[in-house]
């Protein structure tokens, strides 16, 4: 993996002097290709110190689109992954306190309960996290399989994110098969930012999304996204797949700035804050 964006004093050490230079190699520091360790990965991926936040809560997503636009191939994200960007994906739950995702990418991709990680349990403990991230799903018809393991044995309880308005069955199934059901809404669906608000007063401020689009396009709308972390798979797919986002557009397009950028074996792992 090679760090283009920032270059540092550190990646322009690394860098070969005696190995033949292309255009791309004149970026200081561009020639460093190695596999990264996990506790740097972390540290490229922290989120930001509450003394920069104000200590409110940080909203970051995690996505991955092809070059044509595409964020799934024949429904699901894992044929235009890789596997440097799952390690990355991996690593940036491991720095969440929650995860947030929608219903139908829980059906889509068969979630499962974050697990435990060795790797990042000291990292953690140090952050005063738990052993893993919640996972919150955001329904509103809560219409979910509450026998999945999602539910029946996840090492924190399950959030579920919905409105005042969710059938009041569901509700009381949710909550006798151990999830947490969290009111974010005062109709059937959720309000982006009461949302927010709601994993903060549960005492999750260091929040995740992994989509899907939908979910994706209601965060942008309502401008409460201030990271996203877009992983940029070399491939072509065609059809009609979605795209990272979907929904209503915005009224006016808001503005991010590229923070750093990671390459490896083709695929370009960006991360952008709101501006």
């Amino acid at each position: 993996m090679r760090r283009l964006f920032p270059v540092t004093d550190e990646t322009a050490a690394h860098a070969a002097p005696d190995a033949p230079e292309t255009f791309g190699d004149r970026l200081p520091g561009a020639r460093e290709d190695r596999e990264w360790t996990l506790a740097e990965l972390a540290a490229a991926y922290a989120y930001p110190e509450p003394q920069v936040t104000g200590g409110r809560p940080w909203l970051r997503a995690n996505m991955v689109s092809t070059l044509d636009g595409a964020a799934q191939h024949e429904g699901r994200s894992q044929p235009i992954s890789s596997a440097a960007d799952m390690r990355i994906f991996g690593t940036l739950r491991a720095l969440a306190d929650v995860v947030v995702v929608g219903a139908e990418t829980v059906r889509r991709e068969g979630y499962r309960p974050a697990r435990a990680r060795a790797e990042f349990a000291e990292l953690r403990a140090a952050a005063g996290q738990g052993p893993a991230p919640a996972i919150a799903v955001v329904s509103t018809s809560l219409d979910l399989d509450f026998s999945l393991p999602l539910f029946t044995s996840p090492l924190v309880p399950t959030l579920i994110l919905t409105g005042a308005g969710a059938p009041a069955q569901r509700v009381a199934e949710a909550e006798r098969a151990g999830a947490r059901v969290l009111v974010a809404g005062d109709g059937a669906g959720i309000d982006p930012a009461r949302a927010v608000r709601a994993l903060a007063d549960a005492g999750h401020t260091r929040l995740l999304t992994e989509g899907g689009p939908r979910l994706l396009g209601q965060l942008a709308a309502a401008d409460v996204l201030d990271e996203l972390c877009l992983t940029i798979s070399p491939m072509l797919t065609a059809g009609d797949a979605q795209r990272i986002a979907g929904g209503p557009s915005v009224a006016d397009p808001h503005r991010f700035t590229l923070a750093c950028l990671l390459e490896e074996d083709g695929f370009l792992f960006t991360r952008y804050r709101r501006a």
